[in-house]
């Protein structure tokens, strides 16, 4: 990777007219924002169906993409909305993003645009299902979440349904053929869109980073049809789950209940999920920022039931025998490991073997001389660095609340006082370190304060719904940065 700086924004908190960010103009616009101002990279978050939270790291699916991305102009462009169809979808621009809104009014408003759907395009998303294997699966799932009152999969009342038995599956594929035609097609767009996106960003010389969550959702249509993947009993229930034991993020550690994998049955079959799974982000990113790389080494393994995470253990993960199959794979993918957290040696060990860029978070950096994610004590060029990721308080909010020994140290190393004089000396320190990448959030460019917050960890509700103000991404921010940029040699 060459020196470059990107910017951290999810595609959910762009700014619109209709109640979320979507794959449109606005998108569009934010790419040439980027380009304005000097980045090379635009990282976002998951872009999958978001579950339990409202979390993107919680989706439904590790292959499909949000509906509620899907830039409704472009439906109206196609002739599948009218215009005043997109009047009534309309939503305060500047409003923190309602999802249960979202939620009862943009499937109607999909099914509508379905219903108008031409021969020409219905061909198009048939050839796009037929390239697509994993796409009858998760369409297939949805229509019977729909029938079954959106129940989990693991509550459905067929036995062998729940078991994804092939013969108890083809009925259902036959009487409810038109709902899995929708949720196709729903797919059909957002890829469609989601490729004018990256044509566009990567035209502009812009690449984009996606992560790679770890774990998948127990409801979703990955556990539901590979089953024996997962540590799972008879009722498609996992005995233990995943999480992260107590760290600076919680005292009580994060018991996020995904299930875990069978390592020992995924090696066996050569880690084939894996392999698909990497090949479609490969389709959506230009890089791939590996979520939690740490539990490929050694994994936080909690009993199901557990009351906080803290009743963990350590458990073995796969290793090189993973990571070398998708290196070896993929040799032309860009990888960054996700390496924060409770880390010991052989992390640091088995993520050098694999050859990928470790992060440095300058937010966690200035606890004393020491502290590994100071720029002074990076021990190589080949890591990127972070002001703070999605998980982080955005750069003021962070001098708000640090202890008042941390924000003294780090106004004597960047030599600034004062939160605005902070803010600006930690994305000149960012910059000017050796890193390969530096990226900032979007929130710290526009000197948002908490209120720009996208996820608090260990916190249920209330996150992933901050949006960026309409014109915010100006001009003149757009050359700010490009000096910062180029003046450090990131171009």
């Amino acid at each position: 990777m060459e020196r470059s700086a990107g910017i951290l924004l999810p595609v959910f908190s762009l700014p619109g007219p209709y109640g979320i960010g979507a794959l449109g103009r606005e998108a569009r616009a934010f790419a040439d924002f980027l380009h304005d101002a000097g980045q090379k990279w635009w990282q976002v978050l998951p872009v999958g169906p978001t579950g339990a939270g409202n979390s993107p790291y919680t989706s439904v699916s590790t292959f499909a993409g949000n509906p509620l991305l899907i830039d409704l102009e472009d439906l109206r462009d196609r002739g599948l909305l009218t215009e005043g169809e997109l009047s009534a979808a309309r939503a305060p621009e500047r409003a923190a993003i309602d999802y249960a809104a979202l939620y009862e009014s943009r499937e109607p408003l999909l099914r509508q645009a379905f219903s108008r759907l031409s021969g020409t395009e219905a061909q198009a998303v048939r050839d796009f299902a037929a390239a697509a294997p994993w796409l009858g699966e998760y369409a297939l799932y949805r229509a019977l979440k729909t029938h079954f009152d959106e129940a989990a999969w693991y509550d459905w009342p067929d036995k062998a349904l729940r078991r994804h038995d092939p013969a108890a599956l083809e009925p259902w594929r036959t009487a409810l053929a038109e709902d899995i035609a929708f949720h196709q097609t729903v797919q059909f767009w957002f890829f469609s869109q989601w490729r004018a996106l990256k044509d566009h960003a990567n035209g502009l010389g812009v690449g984009i980073i996606g992560d790679l969550p770890i774990y998948v959702s127990l409801d979703s249509a990955d556990v539901w049809s590979e089953r024996k993947a997962f540590l799972l009993d008879e009722t498609g229930r996992p005995s233990r789950v995943a999480g992260v034991p107590p760290d600076y993020f919680s005292a009580e550690g994060q018991l996020w209940g995904n299930p875990l994998y069978d390592w020992a049955a995924m090696k066996a079959d050569g880690f084939g999920w894996w392999i698909r799974r990497v090949e479609g982000a490969s389709r959506l990113f230009d890089a791939i920022r590996i979520d939690h790389f740490r539990a490929f080494e050694r994994y936080w393994s909690v009993p199901a039931g557990a009351e906080t995470a803290k009743e963990g253990q350590w458990e073995k993960g796969p290793g090189m025998d993973l990571l070398g199959v998708l290196t070896n794979w993929f040799p032309h993918i860009t990888y960054i490991a996700e390496d924060l957290g409770l880390l010991t040696p052989e992390v640091h060990q088995l993520r050098q073997a694999a050859g990928l860029p470790g992060m440095k978070v300058l937010e966690f950096a200035f606890s004393d001389p020491g502290n590994a994610y100071l720029p002074h004590n990076y021990a190589s060029r080949r890591c990127v660095c972070y002001t703070g990721t999605h998980d982080n308080d955005t750069a003021l909010g962070w001098y708000d609340h640090a202890a008042e020994s941390e924000r003294a140290f780090a106004e004597r190393y960047l030599g600034a006082s004062g939160r605005e004089n902070v803010r600006r000396a930690l994305l000149r320190c960012g910059m000017g370190s050796t890193a390969e990448l530096f990226v900032a959030q979007m929130q710290d460019y526009l000197a948002l304060g908490s209120e720009g917050r996208i996820n608090v960890p260990g916190v249920a509700d209330g996150n992933w719904r901050w949006r960026m103000a309409p014109g915010a991404a100006a001009v003149e921010l757009a050359a700010e940065i490009r000096v910062l940029t180029e003046t450090y040699g990131r171009r």
